[in-house]
């Protein structure tokens, strides 16, 4: 496929008339209502428009996006000059999205003749589209044909080509009704090939010794369970708790423990012994010498409560998570966004009829959060946690939260924005509302809000128009520091005086890259859902950092 007729087009007035009208391609309308761009990051070009506000957008791999002014936007061609075909083989596409080849011929014959004839009834098209077509060298596909052809295009819009606004990052609707295959379908295709290749006896060590594929293989054998497994399940628990504690570890020691065998208990056992967090994971296992019905219980209570059997019901961020790990990023960014998406509208609803907000979003908006983190998308991230504050109700949490945007602010290089959420988390500590707050001097958070204040000042500063902010922030930091208390203080003199000593290194030596901040690692979990209470007040804080664990900086 080529641009061979949009290069036509643009150098031979005539051709490019007759695209305008009556087949509705401008090349003088190449300009979109609003500023949108892909959420995959590629590139985006308008070449022509519609007097109805539509764009033409050619994205980097030639495919032709078109965008309504009403909020929808799809693939109509792999090429201009396959979208050309379509345009001018069905003038009335529009009416035509719904159609698929699976309609039959006799139905999408009459619905292309309906349509053409209402077109007629205004304006001639058949010279006009026997003289387009010949000048630009488009084959005469029969109507059926360009129905396929716009319907292929058409599925191909998400992953890769979703449209957002560039300002708010909420995605456009699809252009056309048709179903797609859920997430699941696709993450699960690559571990239901492994689960085969594992019942035919082999690729034992290639699946088992990959995080990746050893994951989608158990979620495979989840959704598929059979008798003859067993020795692949316990081959799968075996490698897993390598990783150590993870959804998957405790997949394969339910599926282990379904089979309902006493020999399997200790092999149960030695798995849950392998440190600290699988011992926790796995509580509740039965002791040694239990029997049958008890290794049957526990493995149908876990069963219960994390898995099951339709992949339908698993949680959204198993399937993204899955997705990430084999590299489907932008299947996941669809979902995510979308996810967020229909959080936005629930709570702009709520308040647009006088409703409570609905509280429940904030720990699912804080799991979109560190999600988006993780696919590197610090712009959804970044929209996410700001829907999420005004949801949260105790002061830690706000503060908490606070944090994180700011954070995620810095990291956009929106450093005035910054600037002003850490003088809402200030205002925040000084007047609470509430006691959970009241030992923040003396723990993590403490430490953390300093950071992120000397982190924005350094930041900030190669801004010459935030010279203000700049200062406001450092002296801010100065008091704050000023203001910890013991182990606290000391934790953060340490760390400030560590990352001065980096940055003057880093000056010394311009080939180095510093970073701006602390920037926690987004794949590893933030705090949990309960945060540890604060330390007694009689117990004297470790003098080799803060009292509490809590790493608020992800929100």
């Amino acid at each position: 496929m080529t641009d061979h007729a949009l290069r036509l087009l643009r150098d031979n007035p005539r051709l490019a008339e007759l695209a305008a009208f009556p087949f509705d391609f401008d090349l003088d309308r190449a300009e979109h209502a609003e500023d949108v761009r892909l959420a995959s990051g590629g590139p985006l070009e308008p070449i022509a428009g519609d007097d109805t506000g539509g764009t033409y957008f050619v994205c980097g791999d030639g495919s032709v996006l078109y965008a309504d002014s009403e909020g929808s936007a799809g693939v109509i061609g792999n090429s201009v000059d396959e979208a050309l075909e379509v345009l001018v083989g069905l003038p009335g596409w529009h009416d035509h999205l719904r159609l698929t080849p699976a309609d039959g011929e006799e139905r999408i014959l009459a619905a292309v003749a309906e349509s053409e004839e209402e077109i007629r009834e205004h304006y001639g098209i058949d010279a006009e589209r026997s003289e387009l077509r010949a000048a630009l060298g488009l084959p005469e596909r029969t109507p059926t044909q360009l129905v396929g052809l716009l319907h292929t295009a058409l599925l191909r819009t998400e992953p890769d080509f979703l449209l957002l606004g560039a300002a708010e990052g909420g995605a456009h609707d699809l252009l056309d009704p048709h179903p797609r295959p859920p997430l699941w379908e696709a993450v699960l295709a690559r571990g239901r090939a492994d689960l085969a290749l594992l019942r035919a006896g082999t690729a034992w060590d290639e699946v088992a010794g990959d995080r990746a594929r050893r994951a989608l293989a158990l979620r495979a054998a989840q959704f598929d369970r059979r008798e003859g497994d067993l020795p692949l399940l316990r081959h799968l628990l075996r490698h897993e708790a390598e990783a150590s504690m993870t959804d998957e570890l405790r997949l394969a020691a339910a599926l282990v423990g379904l089979h309902g065998l006493p020999e399997d208990l200790p092999l149960l056992l030695e798995v849950r012994e392998t440190d600290f967090d699988t011992w926790c994971g796995l509580g509740g296992m039965p002791e040694p010498g239990a029997g049958s019905a008890d290794m049957l219980s526990w493995a149908r209570d876990l069963d219960d409560s994390f898995f099951g059997t339709d992949p339908a019901d698993a949680p959204l961020f198993t399937w993204t998570g899955l997705a990430r790990e084999q590299g489907l990023v932008e299947l996941a960014r669809v979902a995510l966004i979308r996810t967020l998406d229909d959080f936005d509208l629930r709570v702009y609803a709520a308040g647009r009829d006088g409703g409570a907000p609905d509280r429940g979003l904030a720990d699912p908006l804080g799991s979109l959060v560190r999600e988006f983190e993780r696919l590197g998308d610090t712009f959804q991230a970044l929209r996410a946690q700001r829907l999420r504050l005004p949801l949260l109700t105790t002061a830690r949490d706000r503060v908490s939260a606070l944090l994180g945007l700011a954070r995620l602010e810095r990291e956009e290089g929106r450093f005035g924005q910054a600037a002003h959420t850490l003088a809402s988390l200030r205002a925040t500590l000084e007047n609470p509302g509430d006691d959970t707050t009241a030992r923040w001097r003396d723990t993590n958070l403490g430490v953390h809000v300093v950071q992120e204040h000397h982190a924005l000042a350094r930041a900030a500063a190669v801004d010459a128009t935030l010279a203000k902010e700049a200062r406001e922030v450092t002296a801010a930091a100065a008091e704050l520091l000023a203001s910890l208390a013991g182990a606290a203080r000391a934790f953060a003199e340490r760390s400030r005086a560590e990352e001065t000593a980096v940055v003057t290194s880093a000056a010394a030596s311009p080939e180095r890259t510093v970073s701006s901040g602390p920037s926690p690692d987004p794949s590893d979990p933030p705090n949990p859902p309960n945060p540890p209470s604060p330390p007694n007040p009689s117990t004297p804080p470790s003098p080799s950092g803060p009292s509490s664990p809590w790493d608020p900086t992800a929100g």
